[in-house]
Protein backbone atom coordinates (compact mmCIF):
# COMPACT_ATOMS: atom_id res chain seq x y z
CA UNK A 1 0.00 0.00 0.00
CA UNK A 2 1.32 3.44 -0.94
CA UNK A 3 0.22 6.48 1.03
CA UNK A 4 0.85 10.22 1.02
CA UNK A 5 -0.16 13.20 3.15
CA UNK A 6 -0.90 16.68 1.83
CA UNK A 7 -1.51 19.80 3.89
CA UNK A 8 -3.22 22.85 2.44
CA UNK A 9 -1.38 25.22 4.73
CA UNK A 10 -0.89 28.43 2.71
CA UNK A 11 -2.86 31.05 0.91
CA UNK A 12 -2.72 30.53 -2.86
CA UNK A 13 0.23 32.93 -3.06
CA UNK A 14 2.24 31.49 -0.16
CA UNK A 15 1.31 33.09 3.17
CA UNK A 16 1.03 30.51 6.01
CA UNK A 17 -2.40 29.69 7.43
CA UNK A 18 -3.32 29.41 11.11
CA UNK A 19 -3.38 25.82 12.35
CA UNK A 20 -7.21 25.68 12.50
CA UNK A 21 -7.53 26.82 8.88
CA UNK A 22 -5.40 24.02 7.45
CA UNK A 23 -6.83 21.20 5.36
CA UNK A 24 -5.31 17.72 5.59
CA UNK A 25 -5.60 15.12 2.86
CA UNK A 26 -4.51 11.50 3.27
CA UNK A 27 -4.09 9.50 0.06
CA UNK A 28 -3.94 5.70 0.20
CA UNK A 29 -3.56 3.54 -2.87
CA UNK A 30 -4.45 -0.15 -2.60
CA UNK A 31 -6.63 -2.85 -4.09
CA UNK A 32 -7.25 -1.00 -7.34
CA UNK A 33 -8.41 2.26 -5.85
CA UNK A 34 -7.16 5.52 -4.40
CA UNK A 35 -8.83 6.48 -1.14
CA UNK A 36 -8.79 10.18 -0.33
CA UNK A 37 -9.60 11.32 3.21
CA UNK A 38 -10.18 15.02 3.82
CA UNK A 39 -10.20 16.87 7.16
CA UNK A 40 -11.09 20.55 6.67
CA UNK A 41 -12.52 23.57 8.45
CA UNK A 42 -16.26 24.02 7.80
CA UNK A 43 -17.04 27.61 6.79
CA UNK A 44 -20.80 27.04 6.45
CA UNK A 45 -21.02 28.50 2.95
CA UNK A 46 -24.33 27.92 1.19
CA UNK A 47 -24.42 24.51 -0.53
CA UNK A 48 -24.95 24.08 -4.28
CA UNK A 49 -28.67 24.26 -5.18
CA UNK A 50 -28.91 20.59 -6.15
CA UNK A 51 -28.87 17.25 -4.35
CA UNK A 52 -25.55 15.81 -3.18
CA UNK A 53 -23.59 13.99 -5.88
CA UNK A 54 -21.74 15.04 -9.02
CA UNK A 55 -21.94 18.81 -9.35
CA UNK A 56 -20.59 20.89 -12.25
CA UNK A 57 -19.29 24.27 -11.08
CA UNK A 58 -18.53 23.02 -7.57
CA UNK A 59 -15.45 25.28 -7.47
CA UNK A 60 -17.89 28.19 -7.04
CA UNK A 61 -18.85 26.81 -3.59
CA UNK A 62 -16.93 25.70 -0.49
CA UNK A 63 -14.65 22.94 -1.77
CA UNK A 64 -11.37 21.06 -1.41
CA UNK A 65 -9.64 20.19 -4.69
CA UNK A 66 -7.02 17.54 -5.37
CA UNK A 67 -5.04 17.53 -8.62
CA UNK A 68 -3.02 14.45 -9.61
CA UNK A 69 -0.56 14.77 -12.51
CA UNK A 70 0.80 11.99 -14.69
CA UNK A 71 2.69 11.74 -17.98
CA UNK A 72 2.03 13.90 -21.05
CA UNK A 73 0.23 16.58 -19.03
CA UNK A 74 -2.61 14.22 -18.18
CA UNK A 75 -4.17 14.99 -14.82
CA UNK A 76 -7.15 14.26 -12.62
CA UNK A 77 -9.07 16.97 -10.77
CA UNK A 78 -11.17 15.83 -7.83
CA UNK A 79 -13.41 18.41 -6.14
CA UNK A 80 -14.97 17.49 -2.78
CA UNK A 81 -17.50 19.59 -0.88
CA UNK A 82 -18.73 19.53 2.73
CA UNK A 83 -22.37 18.97 1.69
CA UNK A 84 -21.79 15.72 -0.22
CA UNK A 85 -21.17 17.24 -3.65
CA UNK A 86 -18.21 16.29 -5.81
CA UNK A 87 -16.82 16.62 -9.32
CA UNK A 88 -14.24 14.42 -11.03
CA UNK A 89 -12.52 15.59 -14.24
CA UNK A 90 -9.87 13.93 -16.39
CA UNK A 91 -7.76 16.44 -18.32
CA UNK A 92 -4.99 16.35 -20.91
CA UNK A 93 -3.15 19.64 -21.12
CA UNK A 94 -4.04 22.69 -19.11
CA UNK A 95 -7.83 22.95 -18.69
CA UNK A 96 -8.57 20.57 -21.59
CA UNK A 97 -11.25 18.29 -20.17
CA UNK A 98 -11.42 14.78 -21.64
CA UNK A 99 -14.01 13.36 -19.21
CA UNK A 100 -16.29 15.11 -16.73
CA UNK A 101 -18.83 14.05 -14.15
CA UNK A 102 -17.25 10.67 -13.44
CA UNK A 103 -19.11 8.79 -10.68
CA UNK A 104 -17.53 8.63 -7.25
CA UNK A 105 -18.07 6.80 -3.97
CA UNK A 106 -18.07 9.79 -1.59
CA UNK A 107 -19.27 10.25 1.99
CA UNK A 108 -19.03 13.35 4.16
CA UNK A 109 -19.55 14.19 7.82
CA UNK A 110 -19.77 17.63 9.43
CA UNK A 111 -18.97 18.16 13.10
CA UNK A 112 -19.05 21.70 14.43
CA UNK A 113 -16.28 23.77 12.89
CA UNK A 114 -14.80 20.91 10.77
CA UNK A 115 -15.85 18.39 8.16
CA UNK A 116 -14.40 15.15 6.91
CA UNK A 117 -14.89 13.38 3.63
CA UNK A 118 -13.85 10.05 2.16
CA UNK A 119 -13.70 9.45 -1.58
CA UNK A 120 -12.83 6.20 -3.33
CA UNK A 121 -11.46 6.64 -6.84
CA UNK A 122 -11.00 3.67 -9.16
CA UNK A 123 -7.40 3.30 -10.30
CA UNK A 124 -8.67 3.63 -13.90
CA UNK A 125 -9.41 7.33 -13.21
CA UNK A 126 -5.75 8.09 -12.43
CA UNK A 127 -3.45 9.46 -15.12
CA UNK A 128 -0.77 7.06 -16.38
CA UNK A 129 2.61 7.61 -14.74
CA UNK A 130 1.14 9.38 -11.68
CA UNK A 131 3.97 11.52 -10.33
CA UNK A 132 2.91 14.89 -8.87
CA UNK A 133 0.06 16.67 -7.14
CA UNK A 134 -1.31 19.81 -5.60
CA UNK A 135 -4.34 20.48 -3.41
CA UNK A 136 -6.45 23.54 -2.78
CA UNK A 137 -9.30 24.77 -0.62
CA UNK A 138 -11.77 27.50 -1.59
CA UNK A 139 -14.52 29.17 0.42
CA UNK A 140 -16.34 32.42 1.04
CA UNK A 141 -18.75 34.63 -0.87
CA UNK A 142 -17.63 35.96 -4.28
CA UNK A 143 -16.59 39.36 -2.94
CA UNK A 144 -14.44 37.79 -0.19
CA UNK A 145 -13.42 34.49 -1.78
CA UNK A 146 -10.46 32.77 -0.10
CA UNK A 147 -8.08 30.49 -1.98
CA UNK A 148 -5.63 28.19 -0.20
CA UNK A 149 -2.95 25.82 -1.55
CA UNK A 150 -0.71 22.97 -0.46
CA UNK A 151 1.95 24.27 -2.87
CA UNK A 152 1.51 27.99 -3.63
CA UNK A 153 0.89 29.21 -7.17
CA UNK A 154 2.32 32.75 -7.27
CA UNK A 155 1.06 35.27 -9.77
CA UNK A 156 -1.48 38.07 -10.07
CA UNK A 157 -4.45 35.77 -9.25
CA UNK A 158 -5.10 32.18 -8.18
CA UNK A 159 -4.79 29.68 -11.03
CA UNK A 160 -4.81 26.07 -9.87
CA UNK A 161 -4.14 24.58 -13.29
CA UNK A 162 -0.51 25.74 -13.34
CA UNK A 163 1.06 22.31 -13.55
CA UNK A 164 4.60 23.66 -13.05
CA UNK A 165 3.75 24.27 -9.36
CA UNK A 166 2.71 20.68 -8.66
CA UNK A 167 5.22 18.73 -6.57
CA UNK A 168 6.24 15.06 -6.59
CA UNK A 169 3.96 12.79 -4.58
CA UNK A 170 5.43 12.38 -1.14
CA UNK A 171 7.73 15.36 -1.73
Amino acid sequence: MRSWQLCVGHTWDGRPLAEGERVCLALRFRAGELRVDVDAPFHDDAPPPQPAGSCPGLFEFEVVELFLLGEAQRYLEVELGPHGHYLVLQLRGTRRVEASGLPLDYAVRRRGARWTGRARLPAAYLPPGLRACNAYAIHGPPERRRYRAAYPVPGPEPDFHRLEFFRPLGG
